[in-house]
């Protein structure tokens, strides 16, 4: 009889469900649901970067999806079902209380945002992060022990774990009263799913606590308590509640609990695995390897490669989002980079271009509009896609959200030079593209000068089979081929193959990677004349990112 296994992805918008057959790695069924409060934009304010995500959302979601699946997929699929695994956004934490439950779970939290889980996008705590840089190069220089940040490119970030922890329990004294610890999404879904809650049964992923959390075996776990007290007494007593002990993505964090599984309609007992970040796992299904980077790309996109230890020994990659054993295959050191926006810059045109539409509201019943603003982006592609490299003559920065790599920086904005009288929409919009393939660029280029290989890439996501031009332009840029990835849901077919393992279909992930991992469907290759041209503009983006850099260092 075939196995089956589940990959669930946590998205920014949505969370979605992968029913995969362990024999062939063929994708039974699949099926999305969006977080009710999120899409009503509940909980957010956009113009202070704040982005909060309820917990409730999280479960009811995870339920309804599995309802949708079992609409989709075979019949009789549940019984074949043996292991399940999960991945999410990150960093994403959020405060709980001493017995696991997270405090907008809480009637007095439910509605405060701060007890909610800190999404990765948000940027509210740019000022405890360069603290946390500061106190962390310090405590280094006086001796009192190794940089903390040495294994996650030397700058800590507002998107991370300890930033957002503290700058909560500084801006809420009723959520730090009652916080007894704050658990990243991932990890927290996971101990849902298997009754470990609990702080005294709780392991945190290897994925989270390396890239987030300053998690790291040379020191023995987690930075001690006398540094995080010395930036701030309210971080006082938290490291010491989490547990060094770690564990990679291929192992068991438990069984699945008799009231979830009769939630998902699934057997009780089944395999969980331990959780990690979405685009991890995806660089798992689109096979990822030394020399290969992966790139997810979404609303942001995450870049995710992998070096043996004997390469990186003694060495750290600056700039980037961490270098950890373990957190994307076992036995292999996980390194990740990433832009904070990159679907995101042409969602925020997109909206900008849309803003009369909204005053026409009254007029349009909302799914008139909506059908409006979905034609925004398609029009603007065909029209851009006429114009040459350099023609429009403008240039323009990625960093709408705030830069993740190289070099964190939420400081910094976006800016848009070379805008003329004749400048239109579909020539800033090809300048914004330009300006998300030159910023992940970047990225590539900083893993080479740093000795980590990258020799061919493979693209992942919606944006990856959905815009032609995107691809083209990246291909241009980046002056190489790319291969896109053939499954639809590549973060949850990689949670799939992390599930198959722990659930012992397979011995190893390298032998689910084998069966499962999905295909390419196609490559996208430069023209050699078009990269020239790109070589020389992609000077123009490194000049404009410099002025405006070194702007934000002076305040201004």
């Amino acid at each position: 009889m075939s196995l089956y296994v589940i990959g669930i992805d946590y998205g920014s918008d949505s969370v979605r469900a992968l029913l995969v057959d362990t024999t062939d790695g063929r994708e039974l069924a699949s099926a999305v649901v969006n977080y009710p409060r999120w899409s009503q934009g509940l909980y957010c304010e956009p113009g202070r970067d704040q982005f909060r995500q309820h917990p409730q959302d999280y479960l009811d979601s995870l339920e309804q999806v599995l309802q949708a699946l079992w609409q989709q997929a075979p019949q009789g699929s549940a019984a074949k079902v043996v292991g399940l695994s999960v991945d999410t956004t990150g960093s994403t934490p959020v405060a709980i209380n001493s017995a696991g439950v997270p405090l907008a779970l809480l009637p007095e939290f439910a509605q405060n945002p701060n007890a909610m889980f800190v999404l990765w996008k948000d940027h509210t705590a740019v000022a405890e992060a360069a603290e946390i840089t500061t106190a962390a190069n310090a405590y280094a220089a006086r001796g009192a022990g190794p940089n903390y940040l040495q294994f996650i490119g030397g700058i800590y970030s507002s998107e991370w774990y300890w930033a957002k922890a503290l700058h909560v329990l500084r801006q809420d004294a009723a959520v730090r009263a009652a916080a007894y610890s704050f658990v990243e999404h991932c990890d927290w879904i996971t101990a849902v799913l298997t009754e470990t809650t609990a702080p005294a049964d709780f392991y945190l992923g290897r994925c989270a606590a390396g890239h987030k959390m300053m998690w790291h075996q040379s020191w023995g776990g987690f930075p001690p308590n006398d540094f995080f007290a010395g930036i701030d007494p309210v971080l006082d007593g938290f490291t010491e509640r989490l547990n060094a002990d770690t564990r990679t993505s291929d192992l068991t964090a438990g069984r699945l609990c008799a009231e979830w599984a009769q939630r998902l309609g699934l057997p009780r007992g089944i395999a969980v695995g331990y959780g990690a970040f979405d685009c991890h796992m995806g660089a798992v299904a689109a096979n990822v390897r030394p020399g290969v980077l992966t790139k997810v790309m979404g609303t942001s996109t995450c870049d995710i490669t992998v070096a043996s230890p004997a390469l990186l020994a003694g060495k750290s990659v600056r700039g980037i989002c961490g270098q950890v054993d373990g957190s994307v295959l076992p036995g292999m050191i996980g390194l990740e980079a990433g832009q904070s926006a990159f679907g995101d810059l042409y969602a925020w045109f997109r909206d900008l271009l849309s803003f009369p539409l909204q005053l026409l509201g009254q007029q349009l019943t909302p799914a008139a509009l909506a059908g409006l603003e979905a034609q925004i982006i398609p029009a603007l592609s065909l029209q851009a896609a006429t114009f040459k490299p350099g023609q429009t003559g403008i240039t323009a920065l990625d960093w709408v959200n705030g830069r993740r790599t190289p070099d964190a920086s939420q400081r910094v904005a976006m800016a848009i030079s070379g805008l003329k009288m004749g400048s239109q929409a579909p020539q800033i919009f090809r300048a914004l593209v330009e300006a998300t393939a030159y910023g992940s660029r970047a990225i590539t280029e900083r893993f080479r000068e740093q000795g980590v290989p990258v020799d061919s890439i493979v693209v992942i996501g919606g944006i990856s089979k959905k815009s032609p031009l995107v691809m083209q332009i990246c291909a241009d840029v980046w002056n190489c081929d790319i291969a896109v990835l053939d499954s639809e849901q590549s973060c949850a077919l990689g949670a799939a193959i992390f599930a198959a393992v722990a659930a012992g279909v397979f011995p190893s992930v390298a032998a689910a990677q084998q069966v499962m991992a999905s295909p390419v469907c196609q490559t996208y290759k430069p023209n050699a004349e078009d990269a020239a041209i790109y070589d020389r503009l992609y000077q123009q983006y490194q000049q404009l990112g410099a002025f405006v850099d070194a702007k934000a260092q002076e305040g201004i």
